[in-house]
């Protein structure tokens, strides 16, 4: 069973899936980086600029957006899901809109810089399970589905369309993980997005230009479009307000979430309930124990992400071979696990401890499998090669955990490793005698690390005192605990 608690405060929302006690996912918005894409506005024309077939539209933010004429409606790809195109023929901008008009406008990539938004036409609107075309009457099935499964499905799609209303117009996408999903589930989608443009369209007729007709969901909305499901037996938030609000929502829009979102008003901070707060700390750093005494150690680079599995301190197996086996079949499920805490995604390369049976290694990736099943992000697992790696791929779907709440050390600029104490030591002593060779101060005075300053008058004094009475010059030194382990400063008196 799963309960999802939502952690609710003005500058921040932390959400939490929690599985069988244990965290599964964690997902984060913070109000001040919230970006625009997905939002729809009444925009104005203010300017068209023939020489460049686009247009600046104004949406009411501090700069001007940008309209380009490949994005206007009529001049859109049709894009089917065998993968051809076919192109409209393209009138140029200036025969299809003009200065004062009011429009209908998406954000389809946030505000850069100098740079304003960039805008699309084509509205679309995105669901649990599918993406409304409301201009188009095109069915789409995701290219990541097999191609033999696409046909029923887009013939499944366009009959429940009709059920749900078939005097209505717009067309679907199914996304990739709505493969399995029951009529029932497609059919509330579909109201919910019908529901949605209907509002944006009244809005459009009652507003100004300038005016935003629809806001992407905040994370709070997409959890009871995304998150919730058939084994979903609560939904916890500790704002009285933000509970009232989502009530709101979910009785519009997801009226069978409705039943499980609960205000919790408990003494304890809501995260405590399961030692949240710690879970996120552990998943912020390399090594994860296991509860067997092995631990995993996580790497995550910009090309993909490793894991690698040790034994540690985990005898409890009859034979060494025993032993690697149990600690691999811990490691699987606590793998899948940390994954979609860390929302690990792109190419991972898992090294297992090298296992001499093959019923052993099939065991091993069969557990993996199993716990990836759990993970609503779409995953590819290879079999062990020849070296003994599991090669996989996970989706990416949005940042990291550690890319979301972290930033690179300025100290060692994200490569994990710093200089030792020594090494910058002698990195001191080579920067005095260079400068003593270009200036003539009277005293020079070190700046650095306590770690560094003990050095040099312990281990390093007579180095230090050798190379004070060559350059025939007096060296202070002073510890400054704020400065970073490999950082130093040489100062000329």
């Amino acid at each position: 069973m799963q309960d999802i608690l939502i952690n609710w405060s003005p500058q921040e929302t932390l959400v939490a899936v929690v599985e069988h006690g244990a965290v599964q996912e964690l997902h984060v918005e913070r109000t001040l980086e919230r970006g625009l894409v997905g939002n729809v506005y009444l925009g104005k024309v203010t300017r068209v600029l023939p020489g460049m077939q686009s247009a600046f539209i104004d949406i009411g933010l501090d700069r001007v957006a940008f309209l380009h004429v490949a994005d206007l409606v009529g001049n859109m790809l049709h894009r089917h899901s065998e993968g051809t195109a076919r192109e409209l023929p393209q009138a140029p901008i200036e025969k299809q809109i003009f200065e004062g008009q009011s429009l209908m406008v998406q954000v389809i990539k946030d505000p850069m810089g100098t740079k304003g938004a960039r805008l699309s036409t084509q509205i679309s609107i995105a669901g649990r399970l599918l993406v409304f075309l409301p201009q188009d009457d095109h069915i789409g099935i995701s290219q990541k589905i097999p191609a033999e499964q696409r046909e029923v499905l887009r013939k499944r799609l366009l009959a429940l369309a009709q059920q749900v209303n078939s005097s209505a117009h717009g067309g679907f996408i199914l996304r990739t993980n709505a493969e399995d999903a029951s009529d029932a589930e497609l059919s509330e989608d579909i109201a919910y997005l019908r529901k949605t443009w209907s509002r944006i369209r009244e809005l459009s007729q009652q507003l100004p230009p300038k005016s935003m007709l629809h806001q992407d969901l905040n994370l709070m909305q997409r959890v009871l479009r995304d998150l919730v499901g058939e084994g979903t037996q609560s939904i916890r938030i500790d704002s009285k307000e933000q509970c009232h609000a989502l009530r709101g929502f979910g009785q519009e829009f997801m009226p069978s979430a409705v039943a499980r979102l609960q205000h919790y008003k408990g003494e304890r901070p809501i995260f405590d309930l399961y030692s949240i707060d710690e879970e996120v700390s552990r998943a912020l750093g390399r090594r994860v124990d296991l509860k067997s005494g092995g631990y995993l150690i996580i790497d995550q680079t910009e090309a993909l992400t490793t894991v690698d599995v040790n034994t540690g301190g985990y005898v409890g197996a009859r034979n060494f071979e025993d032993t690697v086996f149990k600690t691999n079949l811990e490691a699987a499920g606590a793998i899948a696990r940390q994954l979609r805490l860390r929302n690990l995604g792109g190419i991972i390369v898992i090294d297992f401890i090298d296992m001499q049976h093959d019923d052993h290694r099939a065991s091993v990736l069969a557990e993996l499998n199993k716990h990836l099943l759990r993970d609503r992000v779409k995953t590819m697992v290879s079999q062990f090669s020849g070296l003994g790696l599991v090669e996989m791929t996970r989706k990416r779907t949005r940042e990291s955990l550690a890319h979301l709440l972290c930033e690179p050390c300025e100290a060692c600029q994200g490569k994990g490793i710093v200089k030792t104490p020594r090494s910058v030591a002698y990195d001191i002593l080579r920067e005095i005698l260079r400068e003593a060779r270009q200036f003539n101060p009277r005293e020079f005075r070190v700046l650095a690390h306590p770690k560094v300053i003990d050095l040099l008058t312990e281990e390093e004094s007579q180095h230090l005192a050798g190379l004070s009475d060559f350059i025939g010059k007096p060296i202070s030194l002073l510890a400054e605990p704020v400065m970073h382990p490999d950082e130093y400063d040489v100062v000329l008196i």
